[in-house]
């Protein structure tokens, strides 16, 4: 699983890659400039060949990352014959668009996988609810089980992704989150339902604490107890459990459905406890010590049992995202600007402590959700890539020096000034780009090993 996940990883990061520096290398040839090498990776070069204009092209040793090497007077002697085909000689406005392609073909790349999904399909569950947790925000609201989300804050929703991501949205306006809902079946029309947070909000978008702090639940299909399968070498084996047996209760608690007990389960990694069973009409009471495993960013328990029946979900409950290849191409540029605009805001967000930092995930992060993602199909593994995508067009246009965005301002200062930058300056600008990006990785590699280690 993990060479999957490692596999998964360089894939994803070799294509976005690619991707973006060829974004630069497409446009510097547009605008006349020579470029010297164009390289997947960074380090030694392991290979390289060279075409007939004496571009370089190559793969180096460290695959996380590329980059395209453009004819510049600054970085070297330049042959006399070739100084007009040099970055440093071309109009400003030509070096920003150089700079920018390689972002732009990220955003593009994104919205291209976007209208691939689309034209071909994404099965998806609808944003009905299924529990409301009494007392909580979303019960005060006003929410109730079998309500269907239609609209959050006057747009329209169809999907569970698609709520999530509107109420997030919304919640970072600070201001009282509106969703319109339909009733149950036969229960009414659509009503309005606000939520109303007061104190904290920073809480909530710490990850998977949103729709807990709401108080809230998706609706999930009401599963048996009865075992269907063991793990072997699982606690629920070496304490003797069978395949049929039927848990009746755990921890001295009625567990009616397989959610029941995995709700008891899972908040103790670590503990002993009793499981009452049915086995074909007697009674057992069996003790079992649960296994503590990571999931995300916390420790649940597992006693390594599946229930018999499969996850049913009925056909009310499932919508399927399809349009024609025309209309799709108009929703997959309007969700990969809605996600960069997203993407931005939560960026905004964490640097002025409104949402909270451990939202930064790190290249084992990343790499777990590519691993998971590839293991659920070619099309699960792309919408992960136009994720990703997105994030790199957004990052990439921050203002720090080292990136293609803070490359962009040198060159609006020397548009400015009358004249580049001075060295100096632009060494500093580096260091301190480079400075920030070290804080902002250590965030991201914090939150993997805390992930890990928590």
């Amino acid at each position: 699983m993990i060479l999957t996940y490692i596999l998964a990883f360089l894939v994803a990061i070799g294509i976005l890659v690619a991707i973006h520096e060829y974004g630069h290398f497409w446009m510097a040839r547009r605008m006349g400039i020579k470029v010297l090498r164009f390289s997947i990776g960074f380090g030694r070069v392991l290979w390289s060949r060279r075409a007939a204009d004496e571009t370089e092209y190559a793969f180096s040793a460290i695959p996380l990352g590329g980059y395209v090497k453009l004819l510049d007077e600054r970085e070297g002697p330049v042959d006399p014959a070739l100084v007009s085909q040099a970055f440093n000689r071309k109009p400003i406005w030509r070096r920003i668009l150089v700079l920018l392609a390689g972002p732009f073909a990220n955003f593009l790349f994104a919205a291209v996988a976007y209208w691939i999904l689309m034209v071909v399909g994404t099965p998806a569950l609808k944003p009905v609810i299924g529990e409301v947790t009494a007392d909580s925000i979303a019960a005060h609201a006003g929410l109730l089980p079998g309500d269907a989300i239609v609209g959050v804050a006057g747009k329209t929703v169809t999907t569970r992704e698609g709520a999530v991501l509107a109420i997030l949205d919304r919640l970072m306006d600070g201001t009282p989150i509106e969703l319109e809902v339909r009733g149950e079946e036969g229960a009414g029309d659509r009503r309005n339902v606000d939520f109303v947070i007061e104190g904290d909000r920073r809480a909530l978008t710490e990850p998977g604490a949103l729709m807990s702090g709401l108080g809230f639940d998706f609706w999930y299909p009401t599963i048996p107890t009865e075992i269907g399968t063991i793990v072997p070498g699982s606690p629920a084996e070496k304490a003797g459990l069978r395949i049929g047996d039927r848990v009746v209760a755990v921890a001295g608690q009625d567990v009616p459905d397989f959610q029941a007990l995995v709700k008891i389960v899972q908040p103790s990694p670590g503990k002993s406890l009793v499981f009452e069973i049915d086995r074909k009409g007697e009674r057992l009471d069996v003790p079992i010590e649960v296994e503590a495993h990571r999931d995300g960013d916390r420790m649940i328990g597992r006693i390594g049992i599946q229930p018999a029946a499969g996850l049913a979900v009925p056909a009310s409950m499932k919508t399927i995202e399809r349009f024609g290849p025309v209309s799709a191409a108009g929703h997959a540029v309007a969700k990969t600007w809605d996600m960069s605009v997203l993407t931005i805001r939560m960026i905004w967000n964490v640097a002025t402590g409104d949402v909270s930092v451990k939202n930064l995930s790190g290249p084992i992060n990343i790499a777990e959700y590519a691993g998971f993602s590839a293991r659920q199909g070619i099309l699960s593994f792309l919408s992960f890539l136009a994720v990703v995508s997105v994030s790199l067009f957004v990052l990439n246009l921050l203002p720090i020096p080292i990136l293609d965005g803070g490359q962009v301002v040198y060159q609006l200062a020397e548009a400015v000034k009358g004249s580049p930058l001075s060295e100096r300056a632009q060494a500093v600008g580096q260091q301190i780009g480079i400075l920030l990006l070290l804080v902002l990785m250590s965030f991201a590699f914090y939150n993997d090993l805390s992930r890990l280690f928590s």
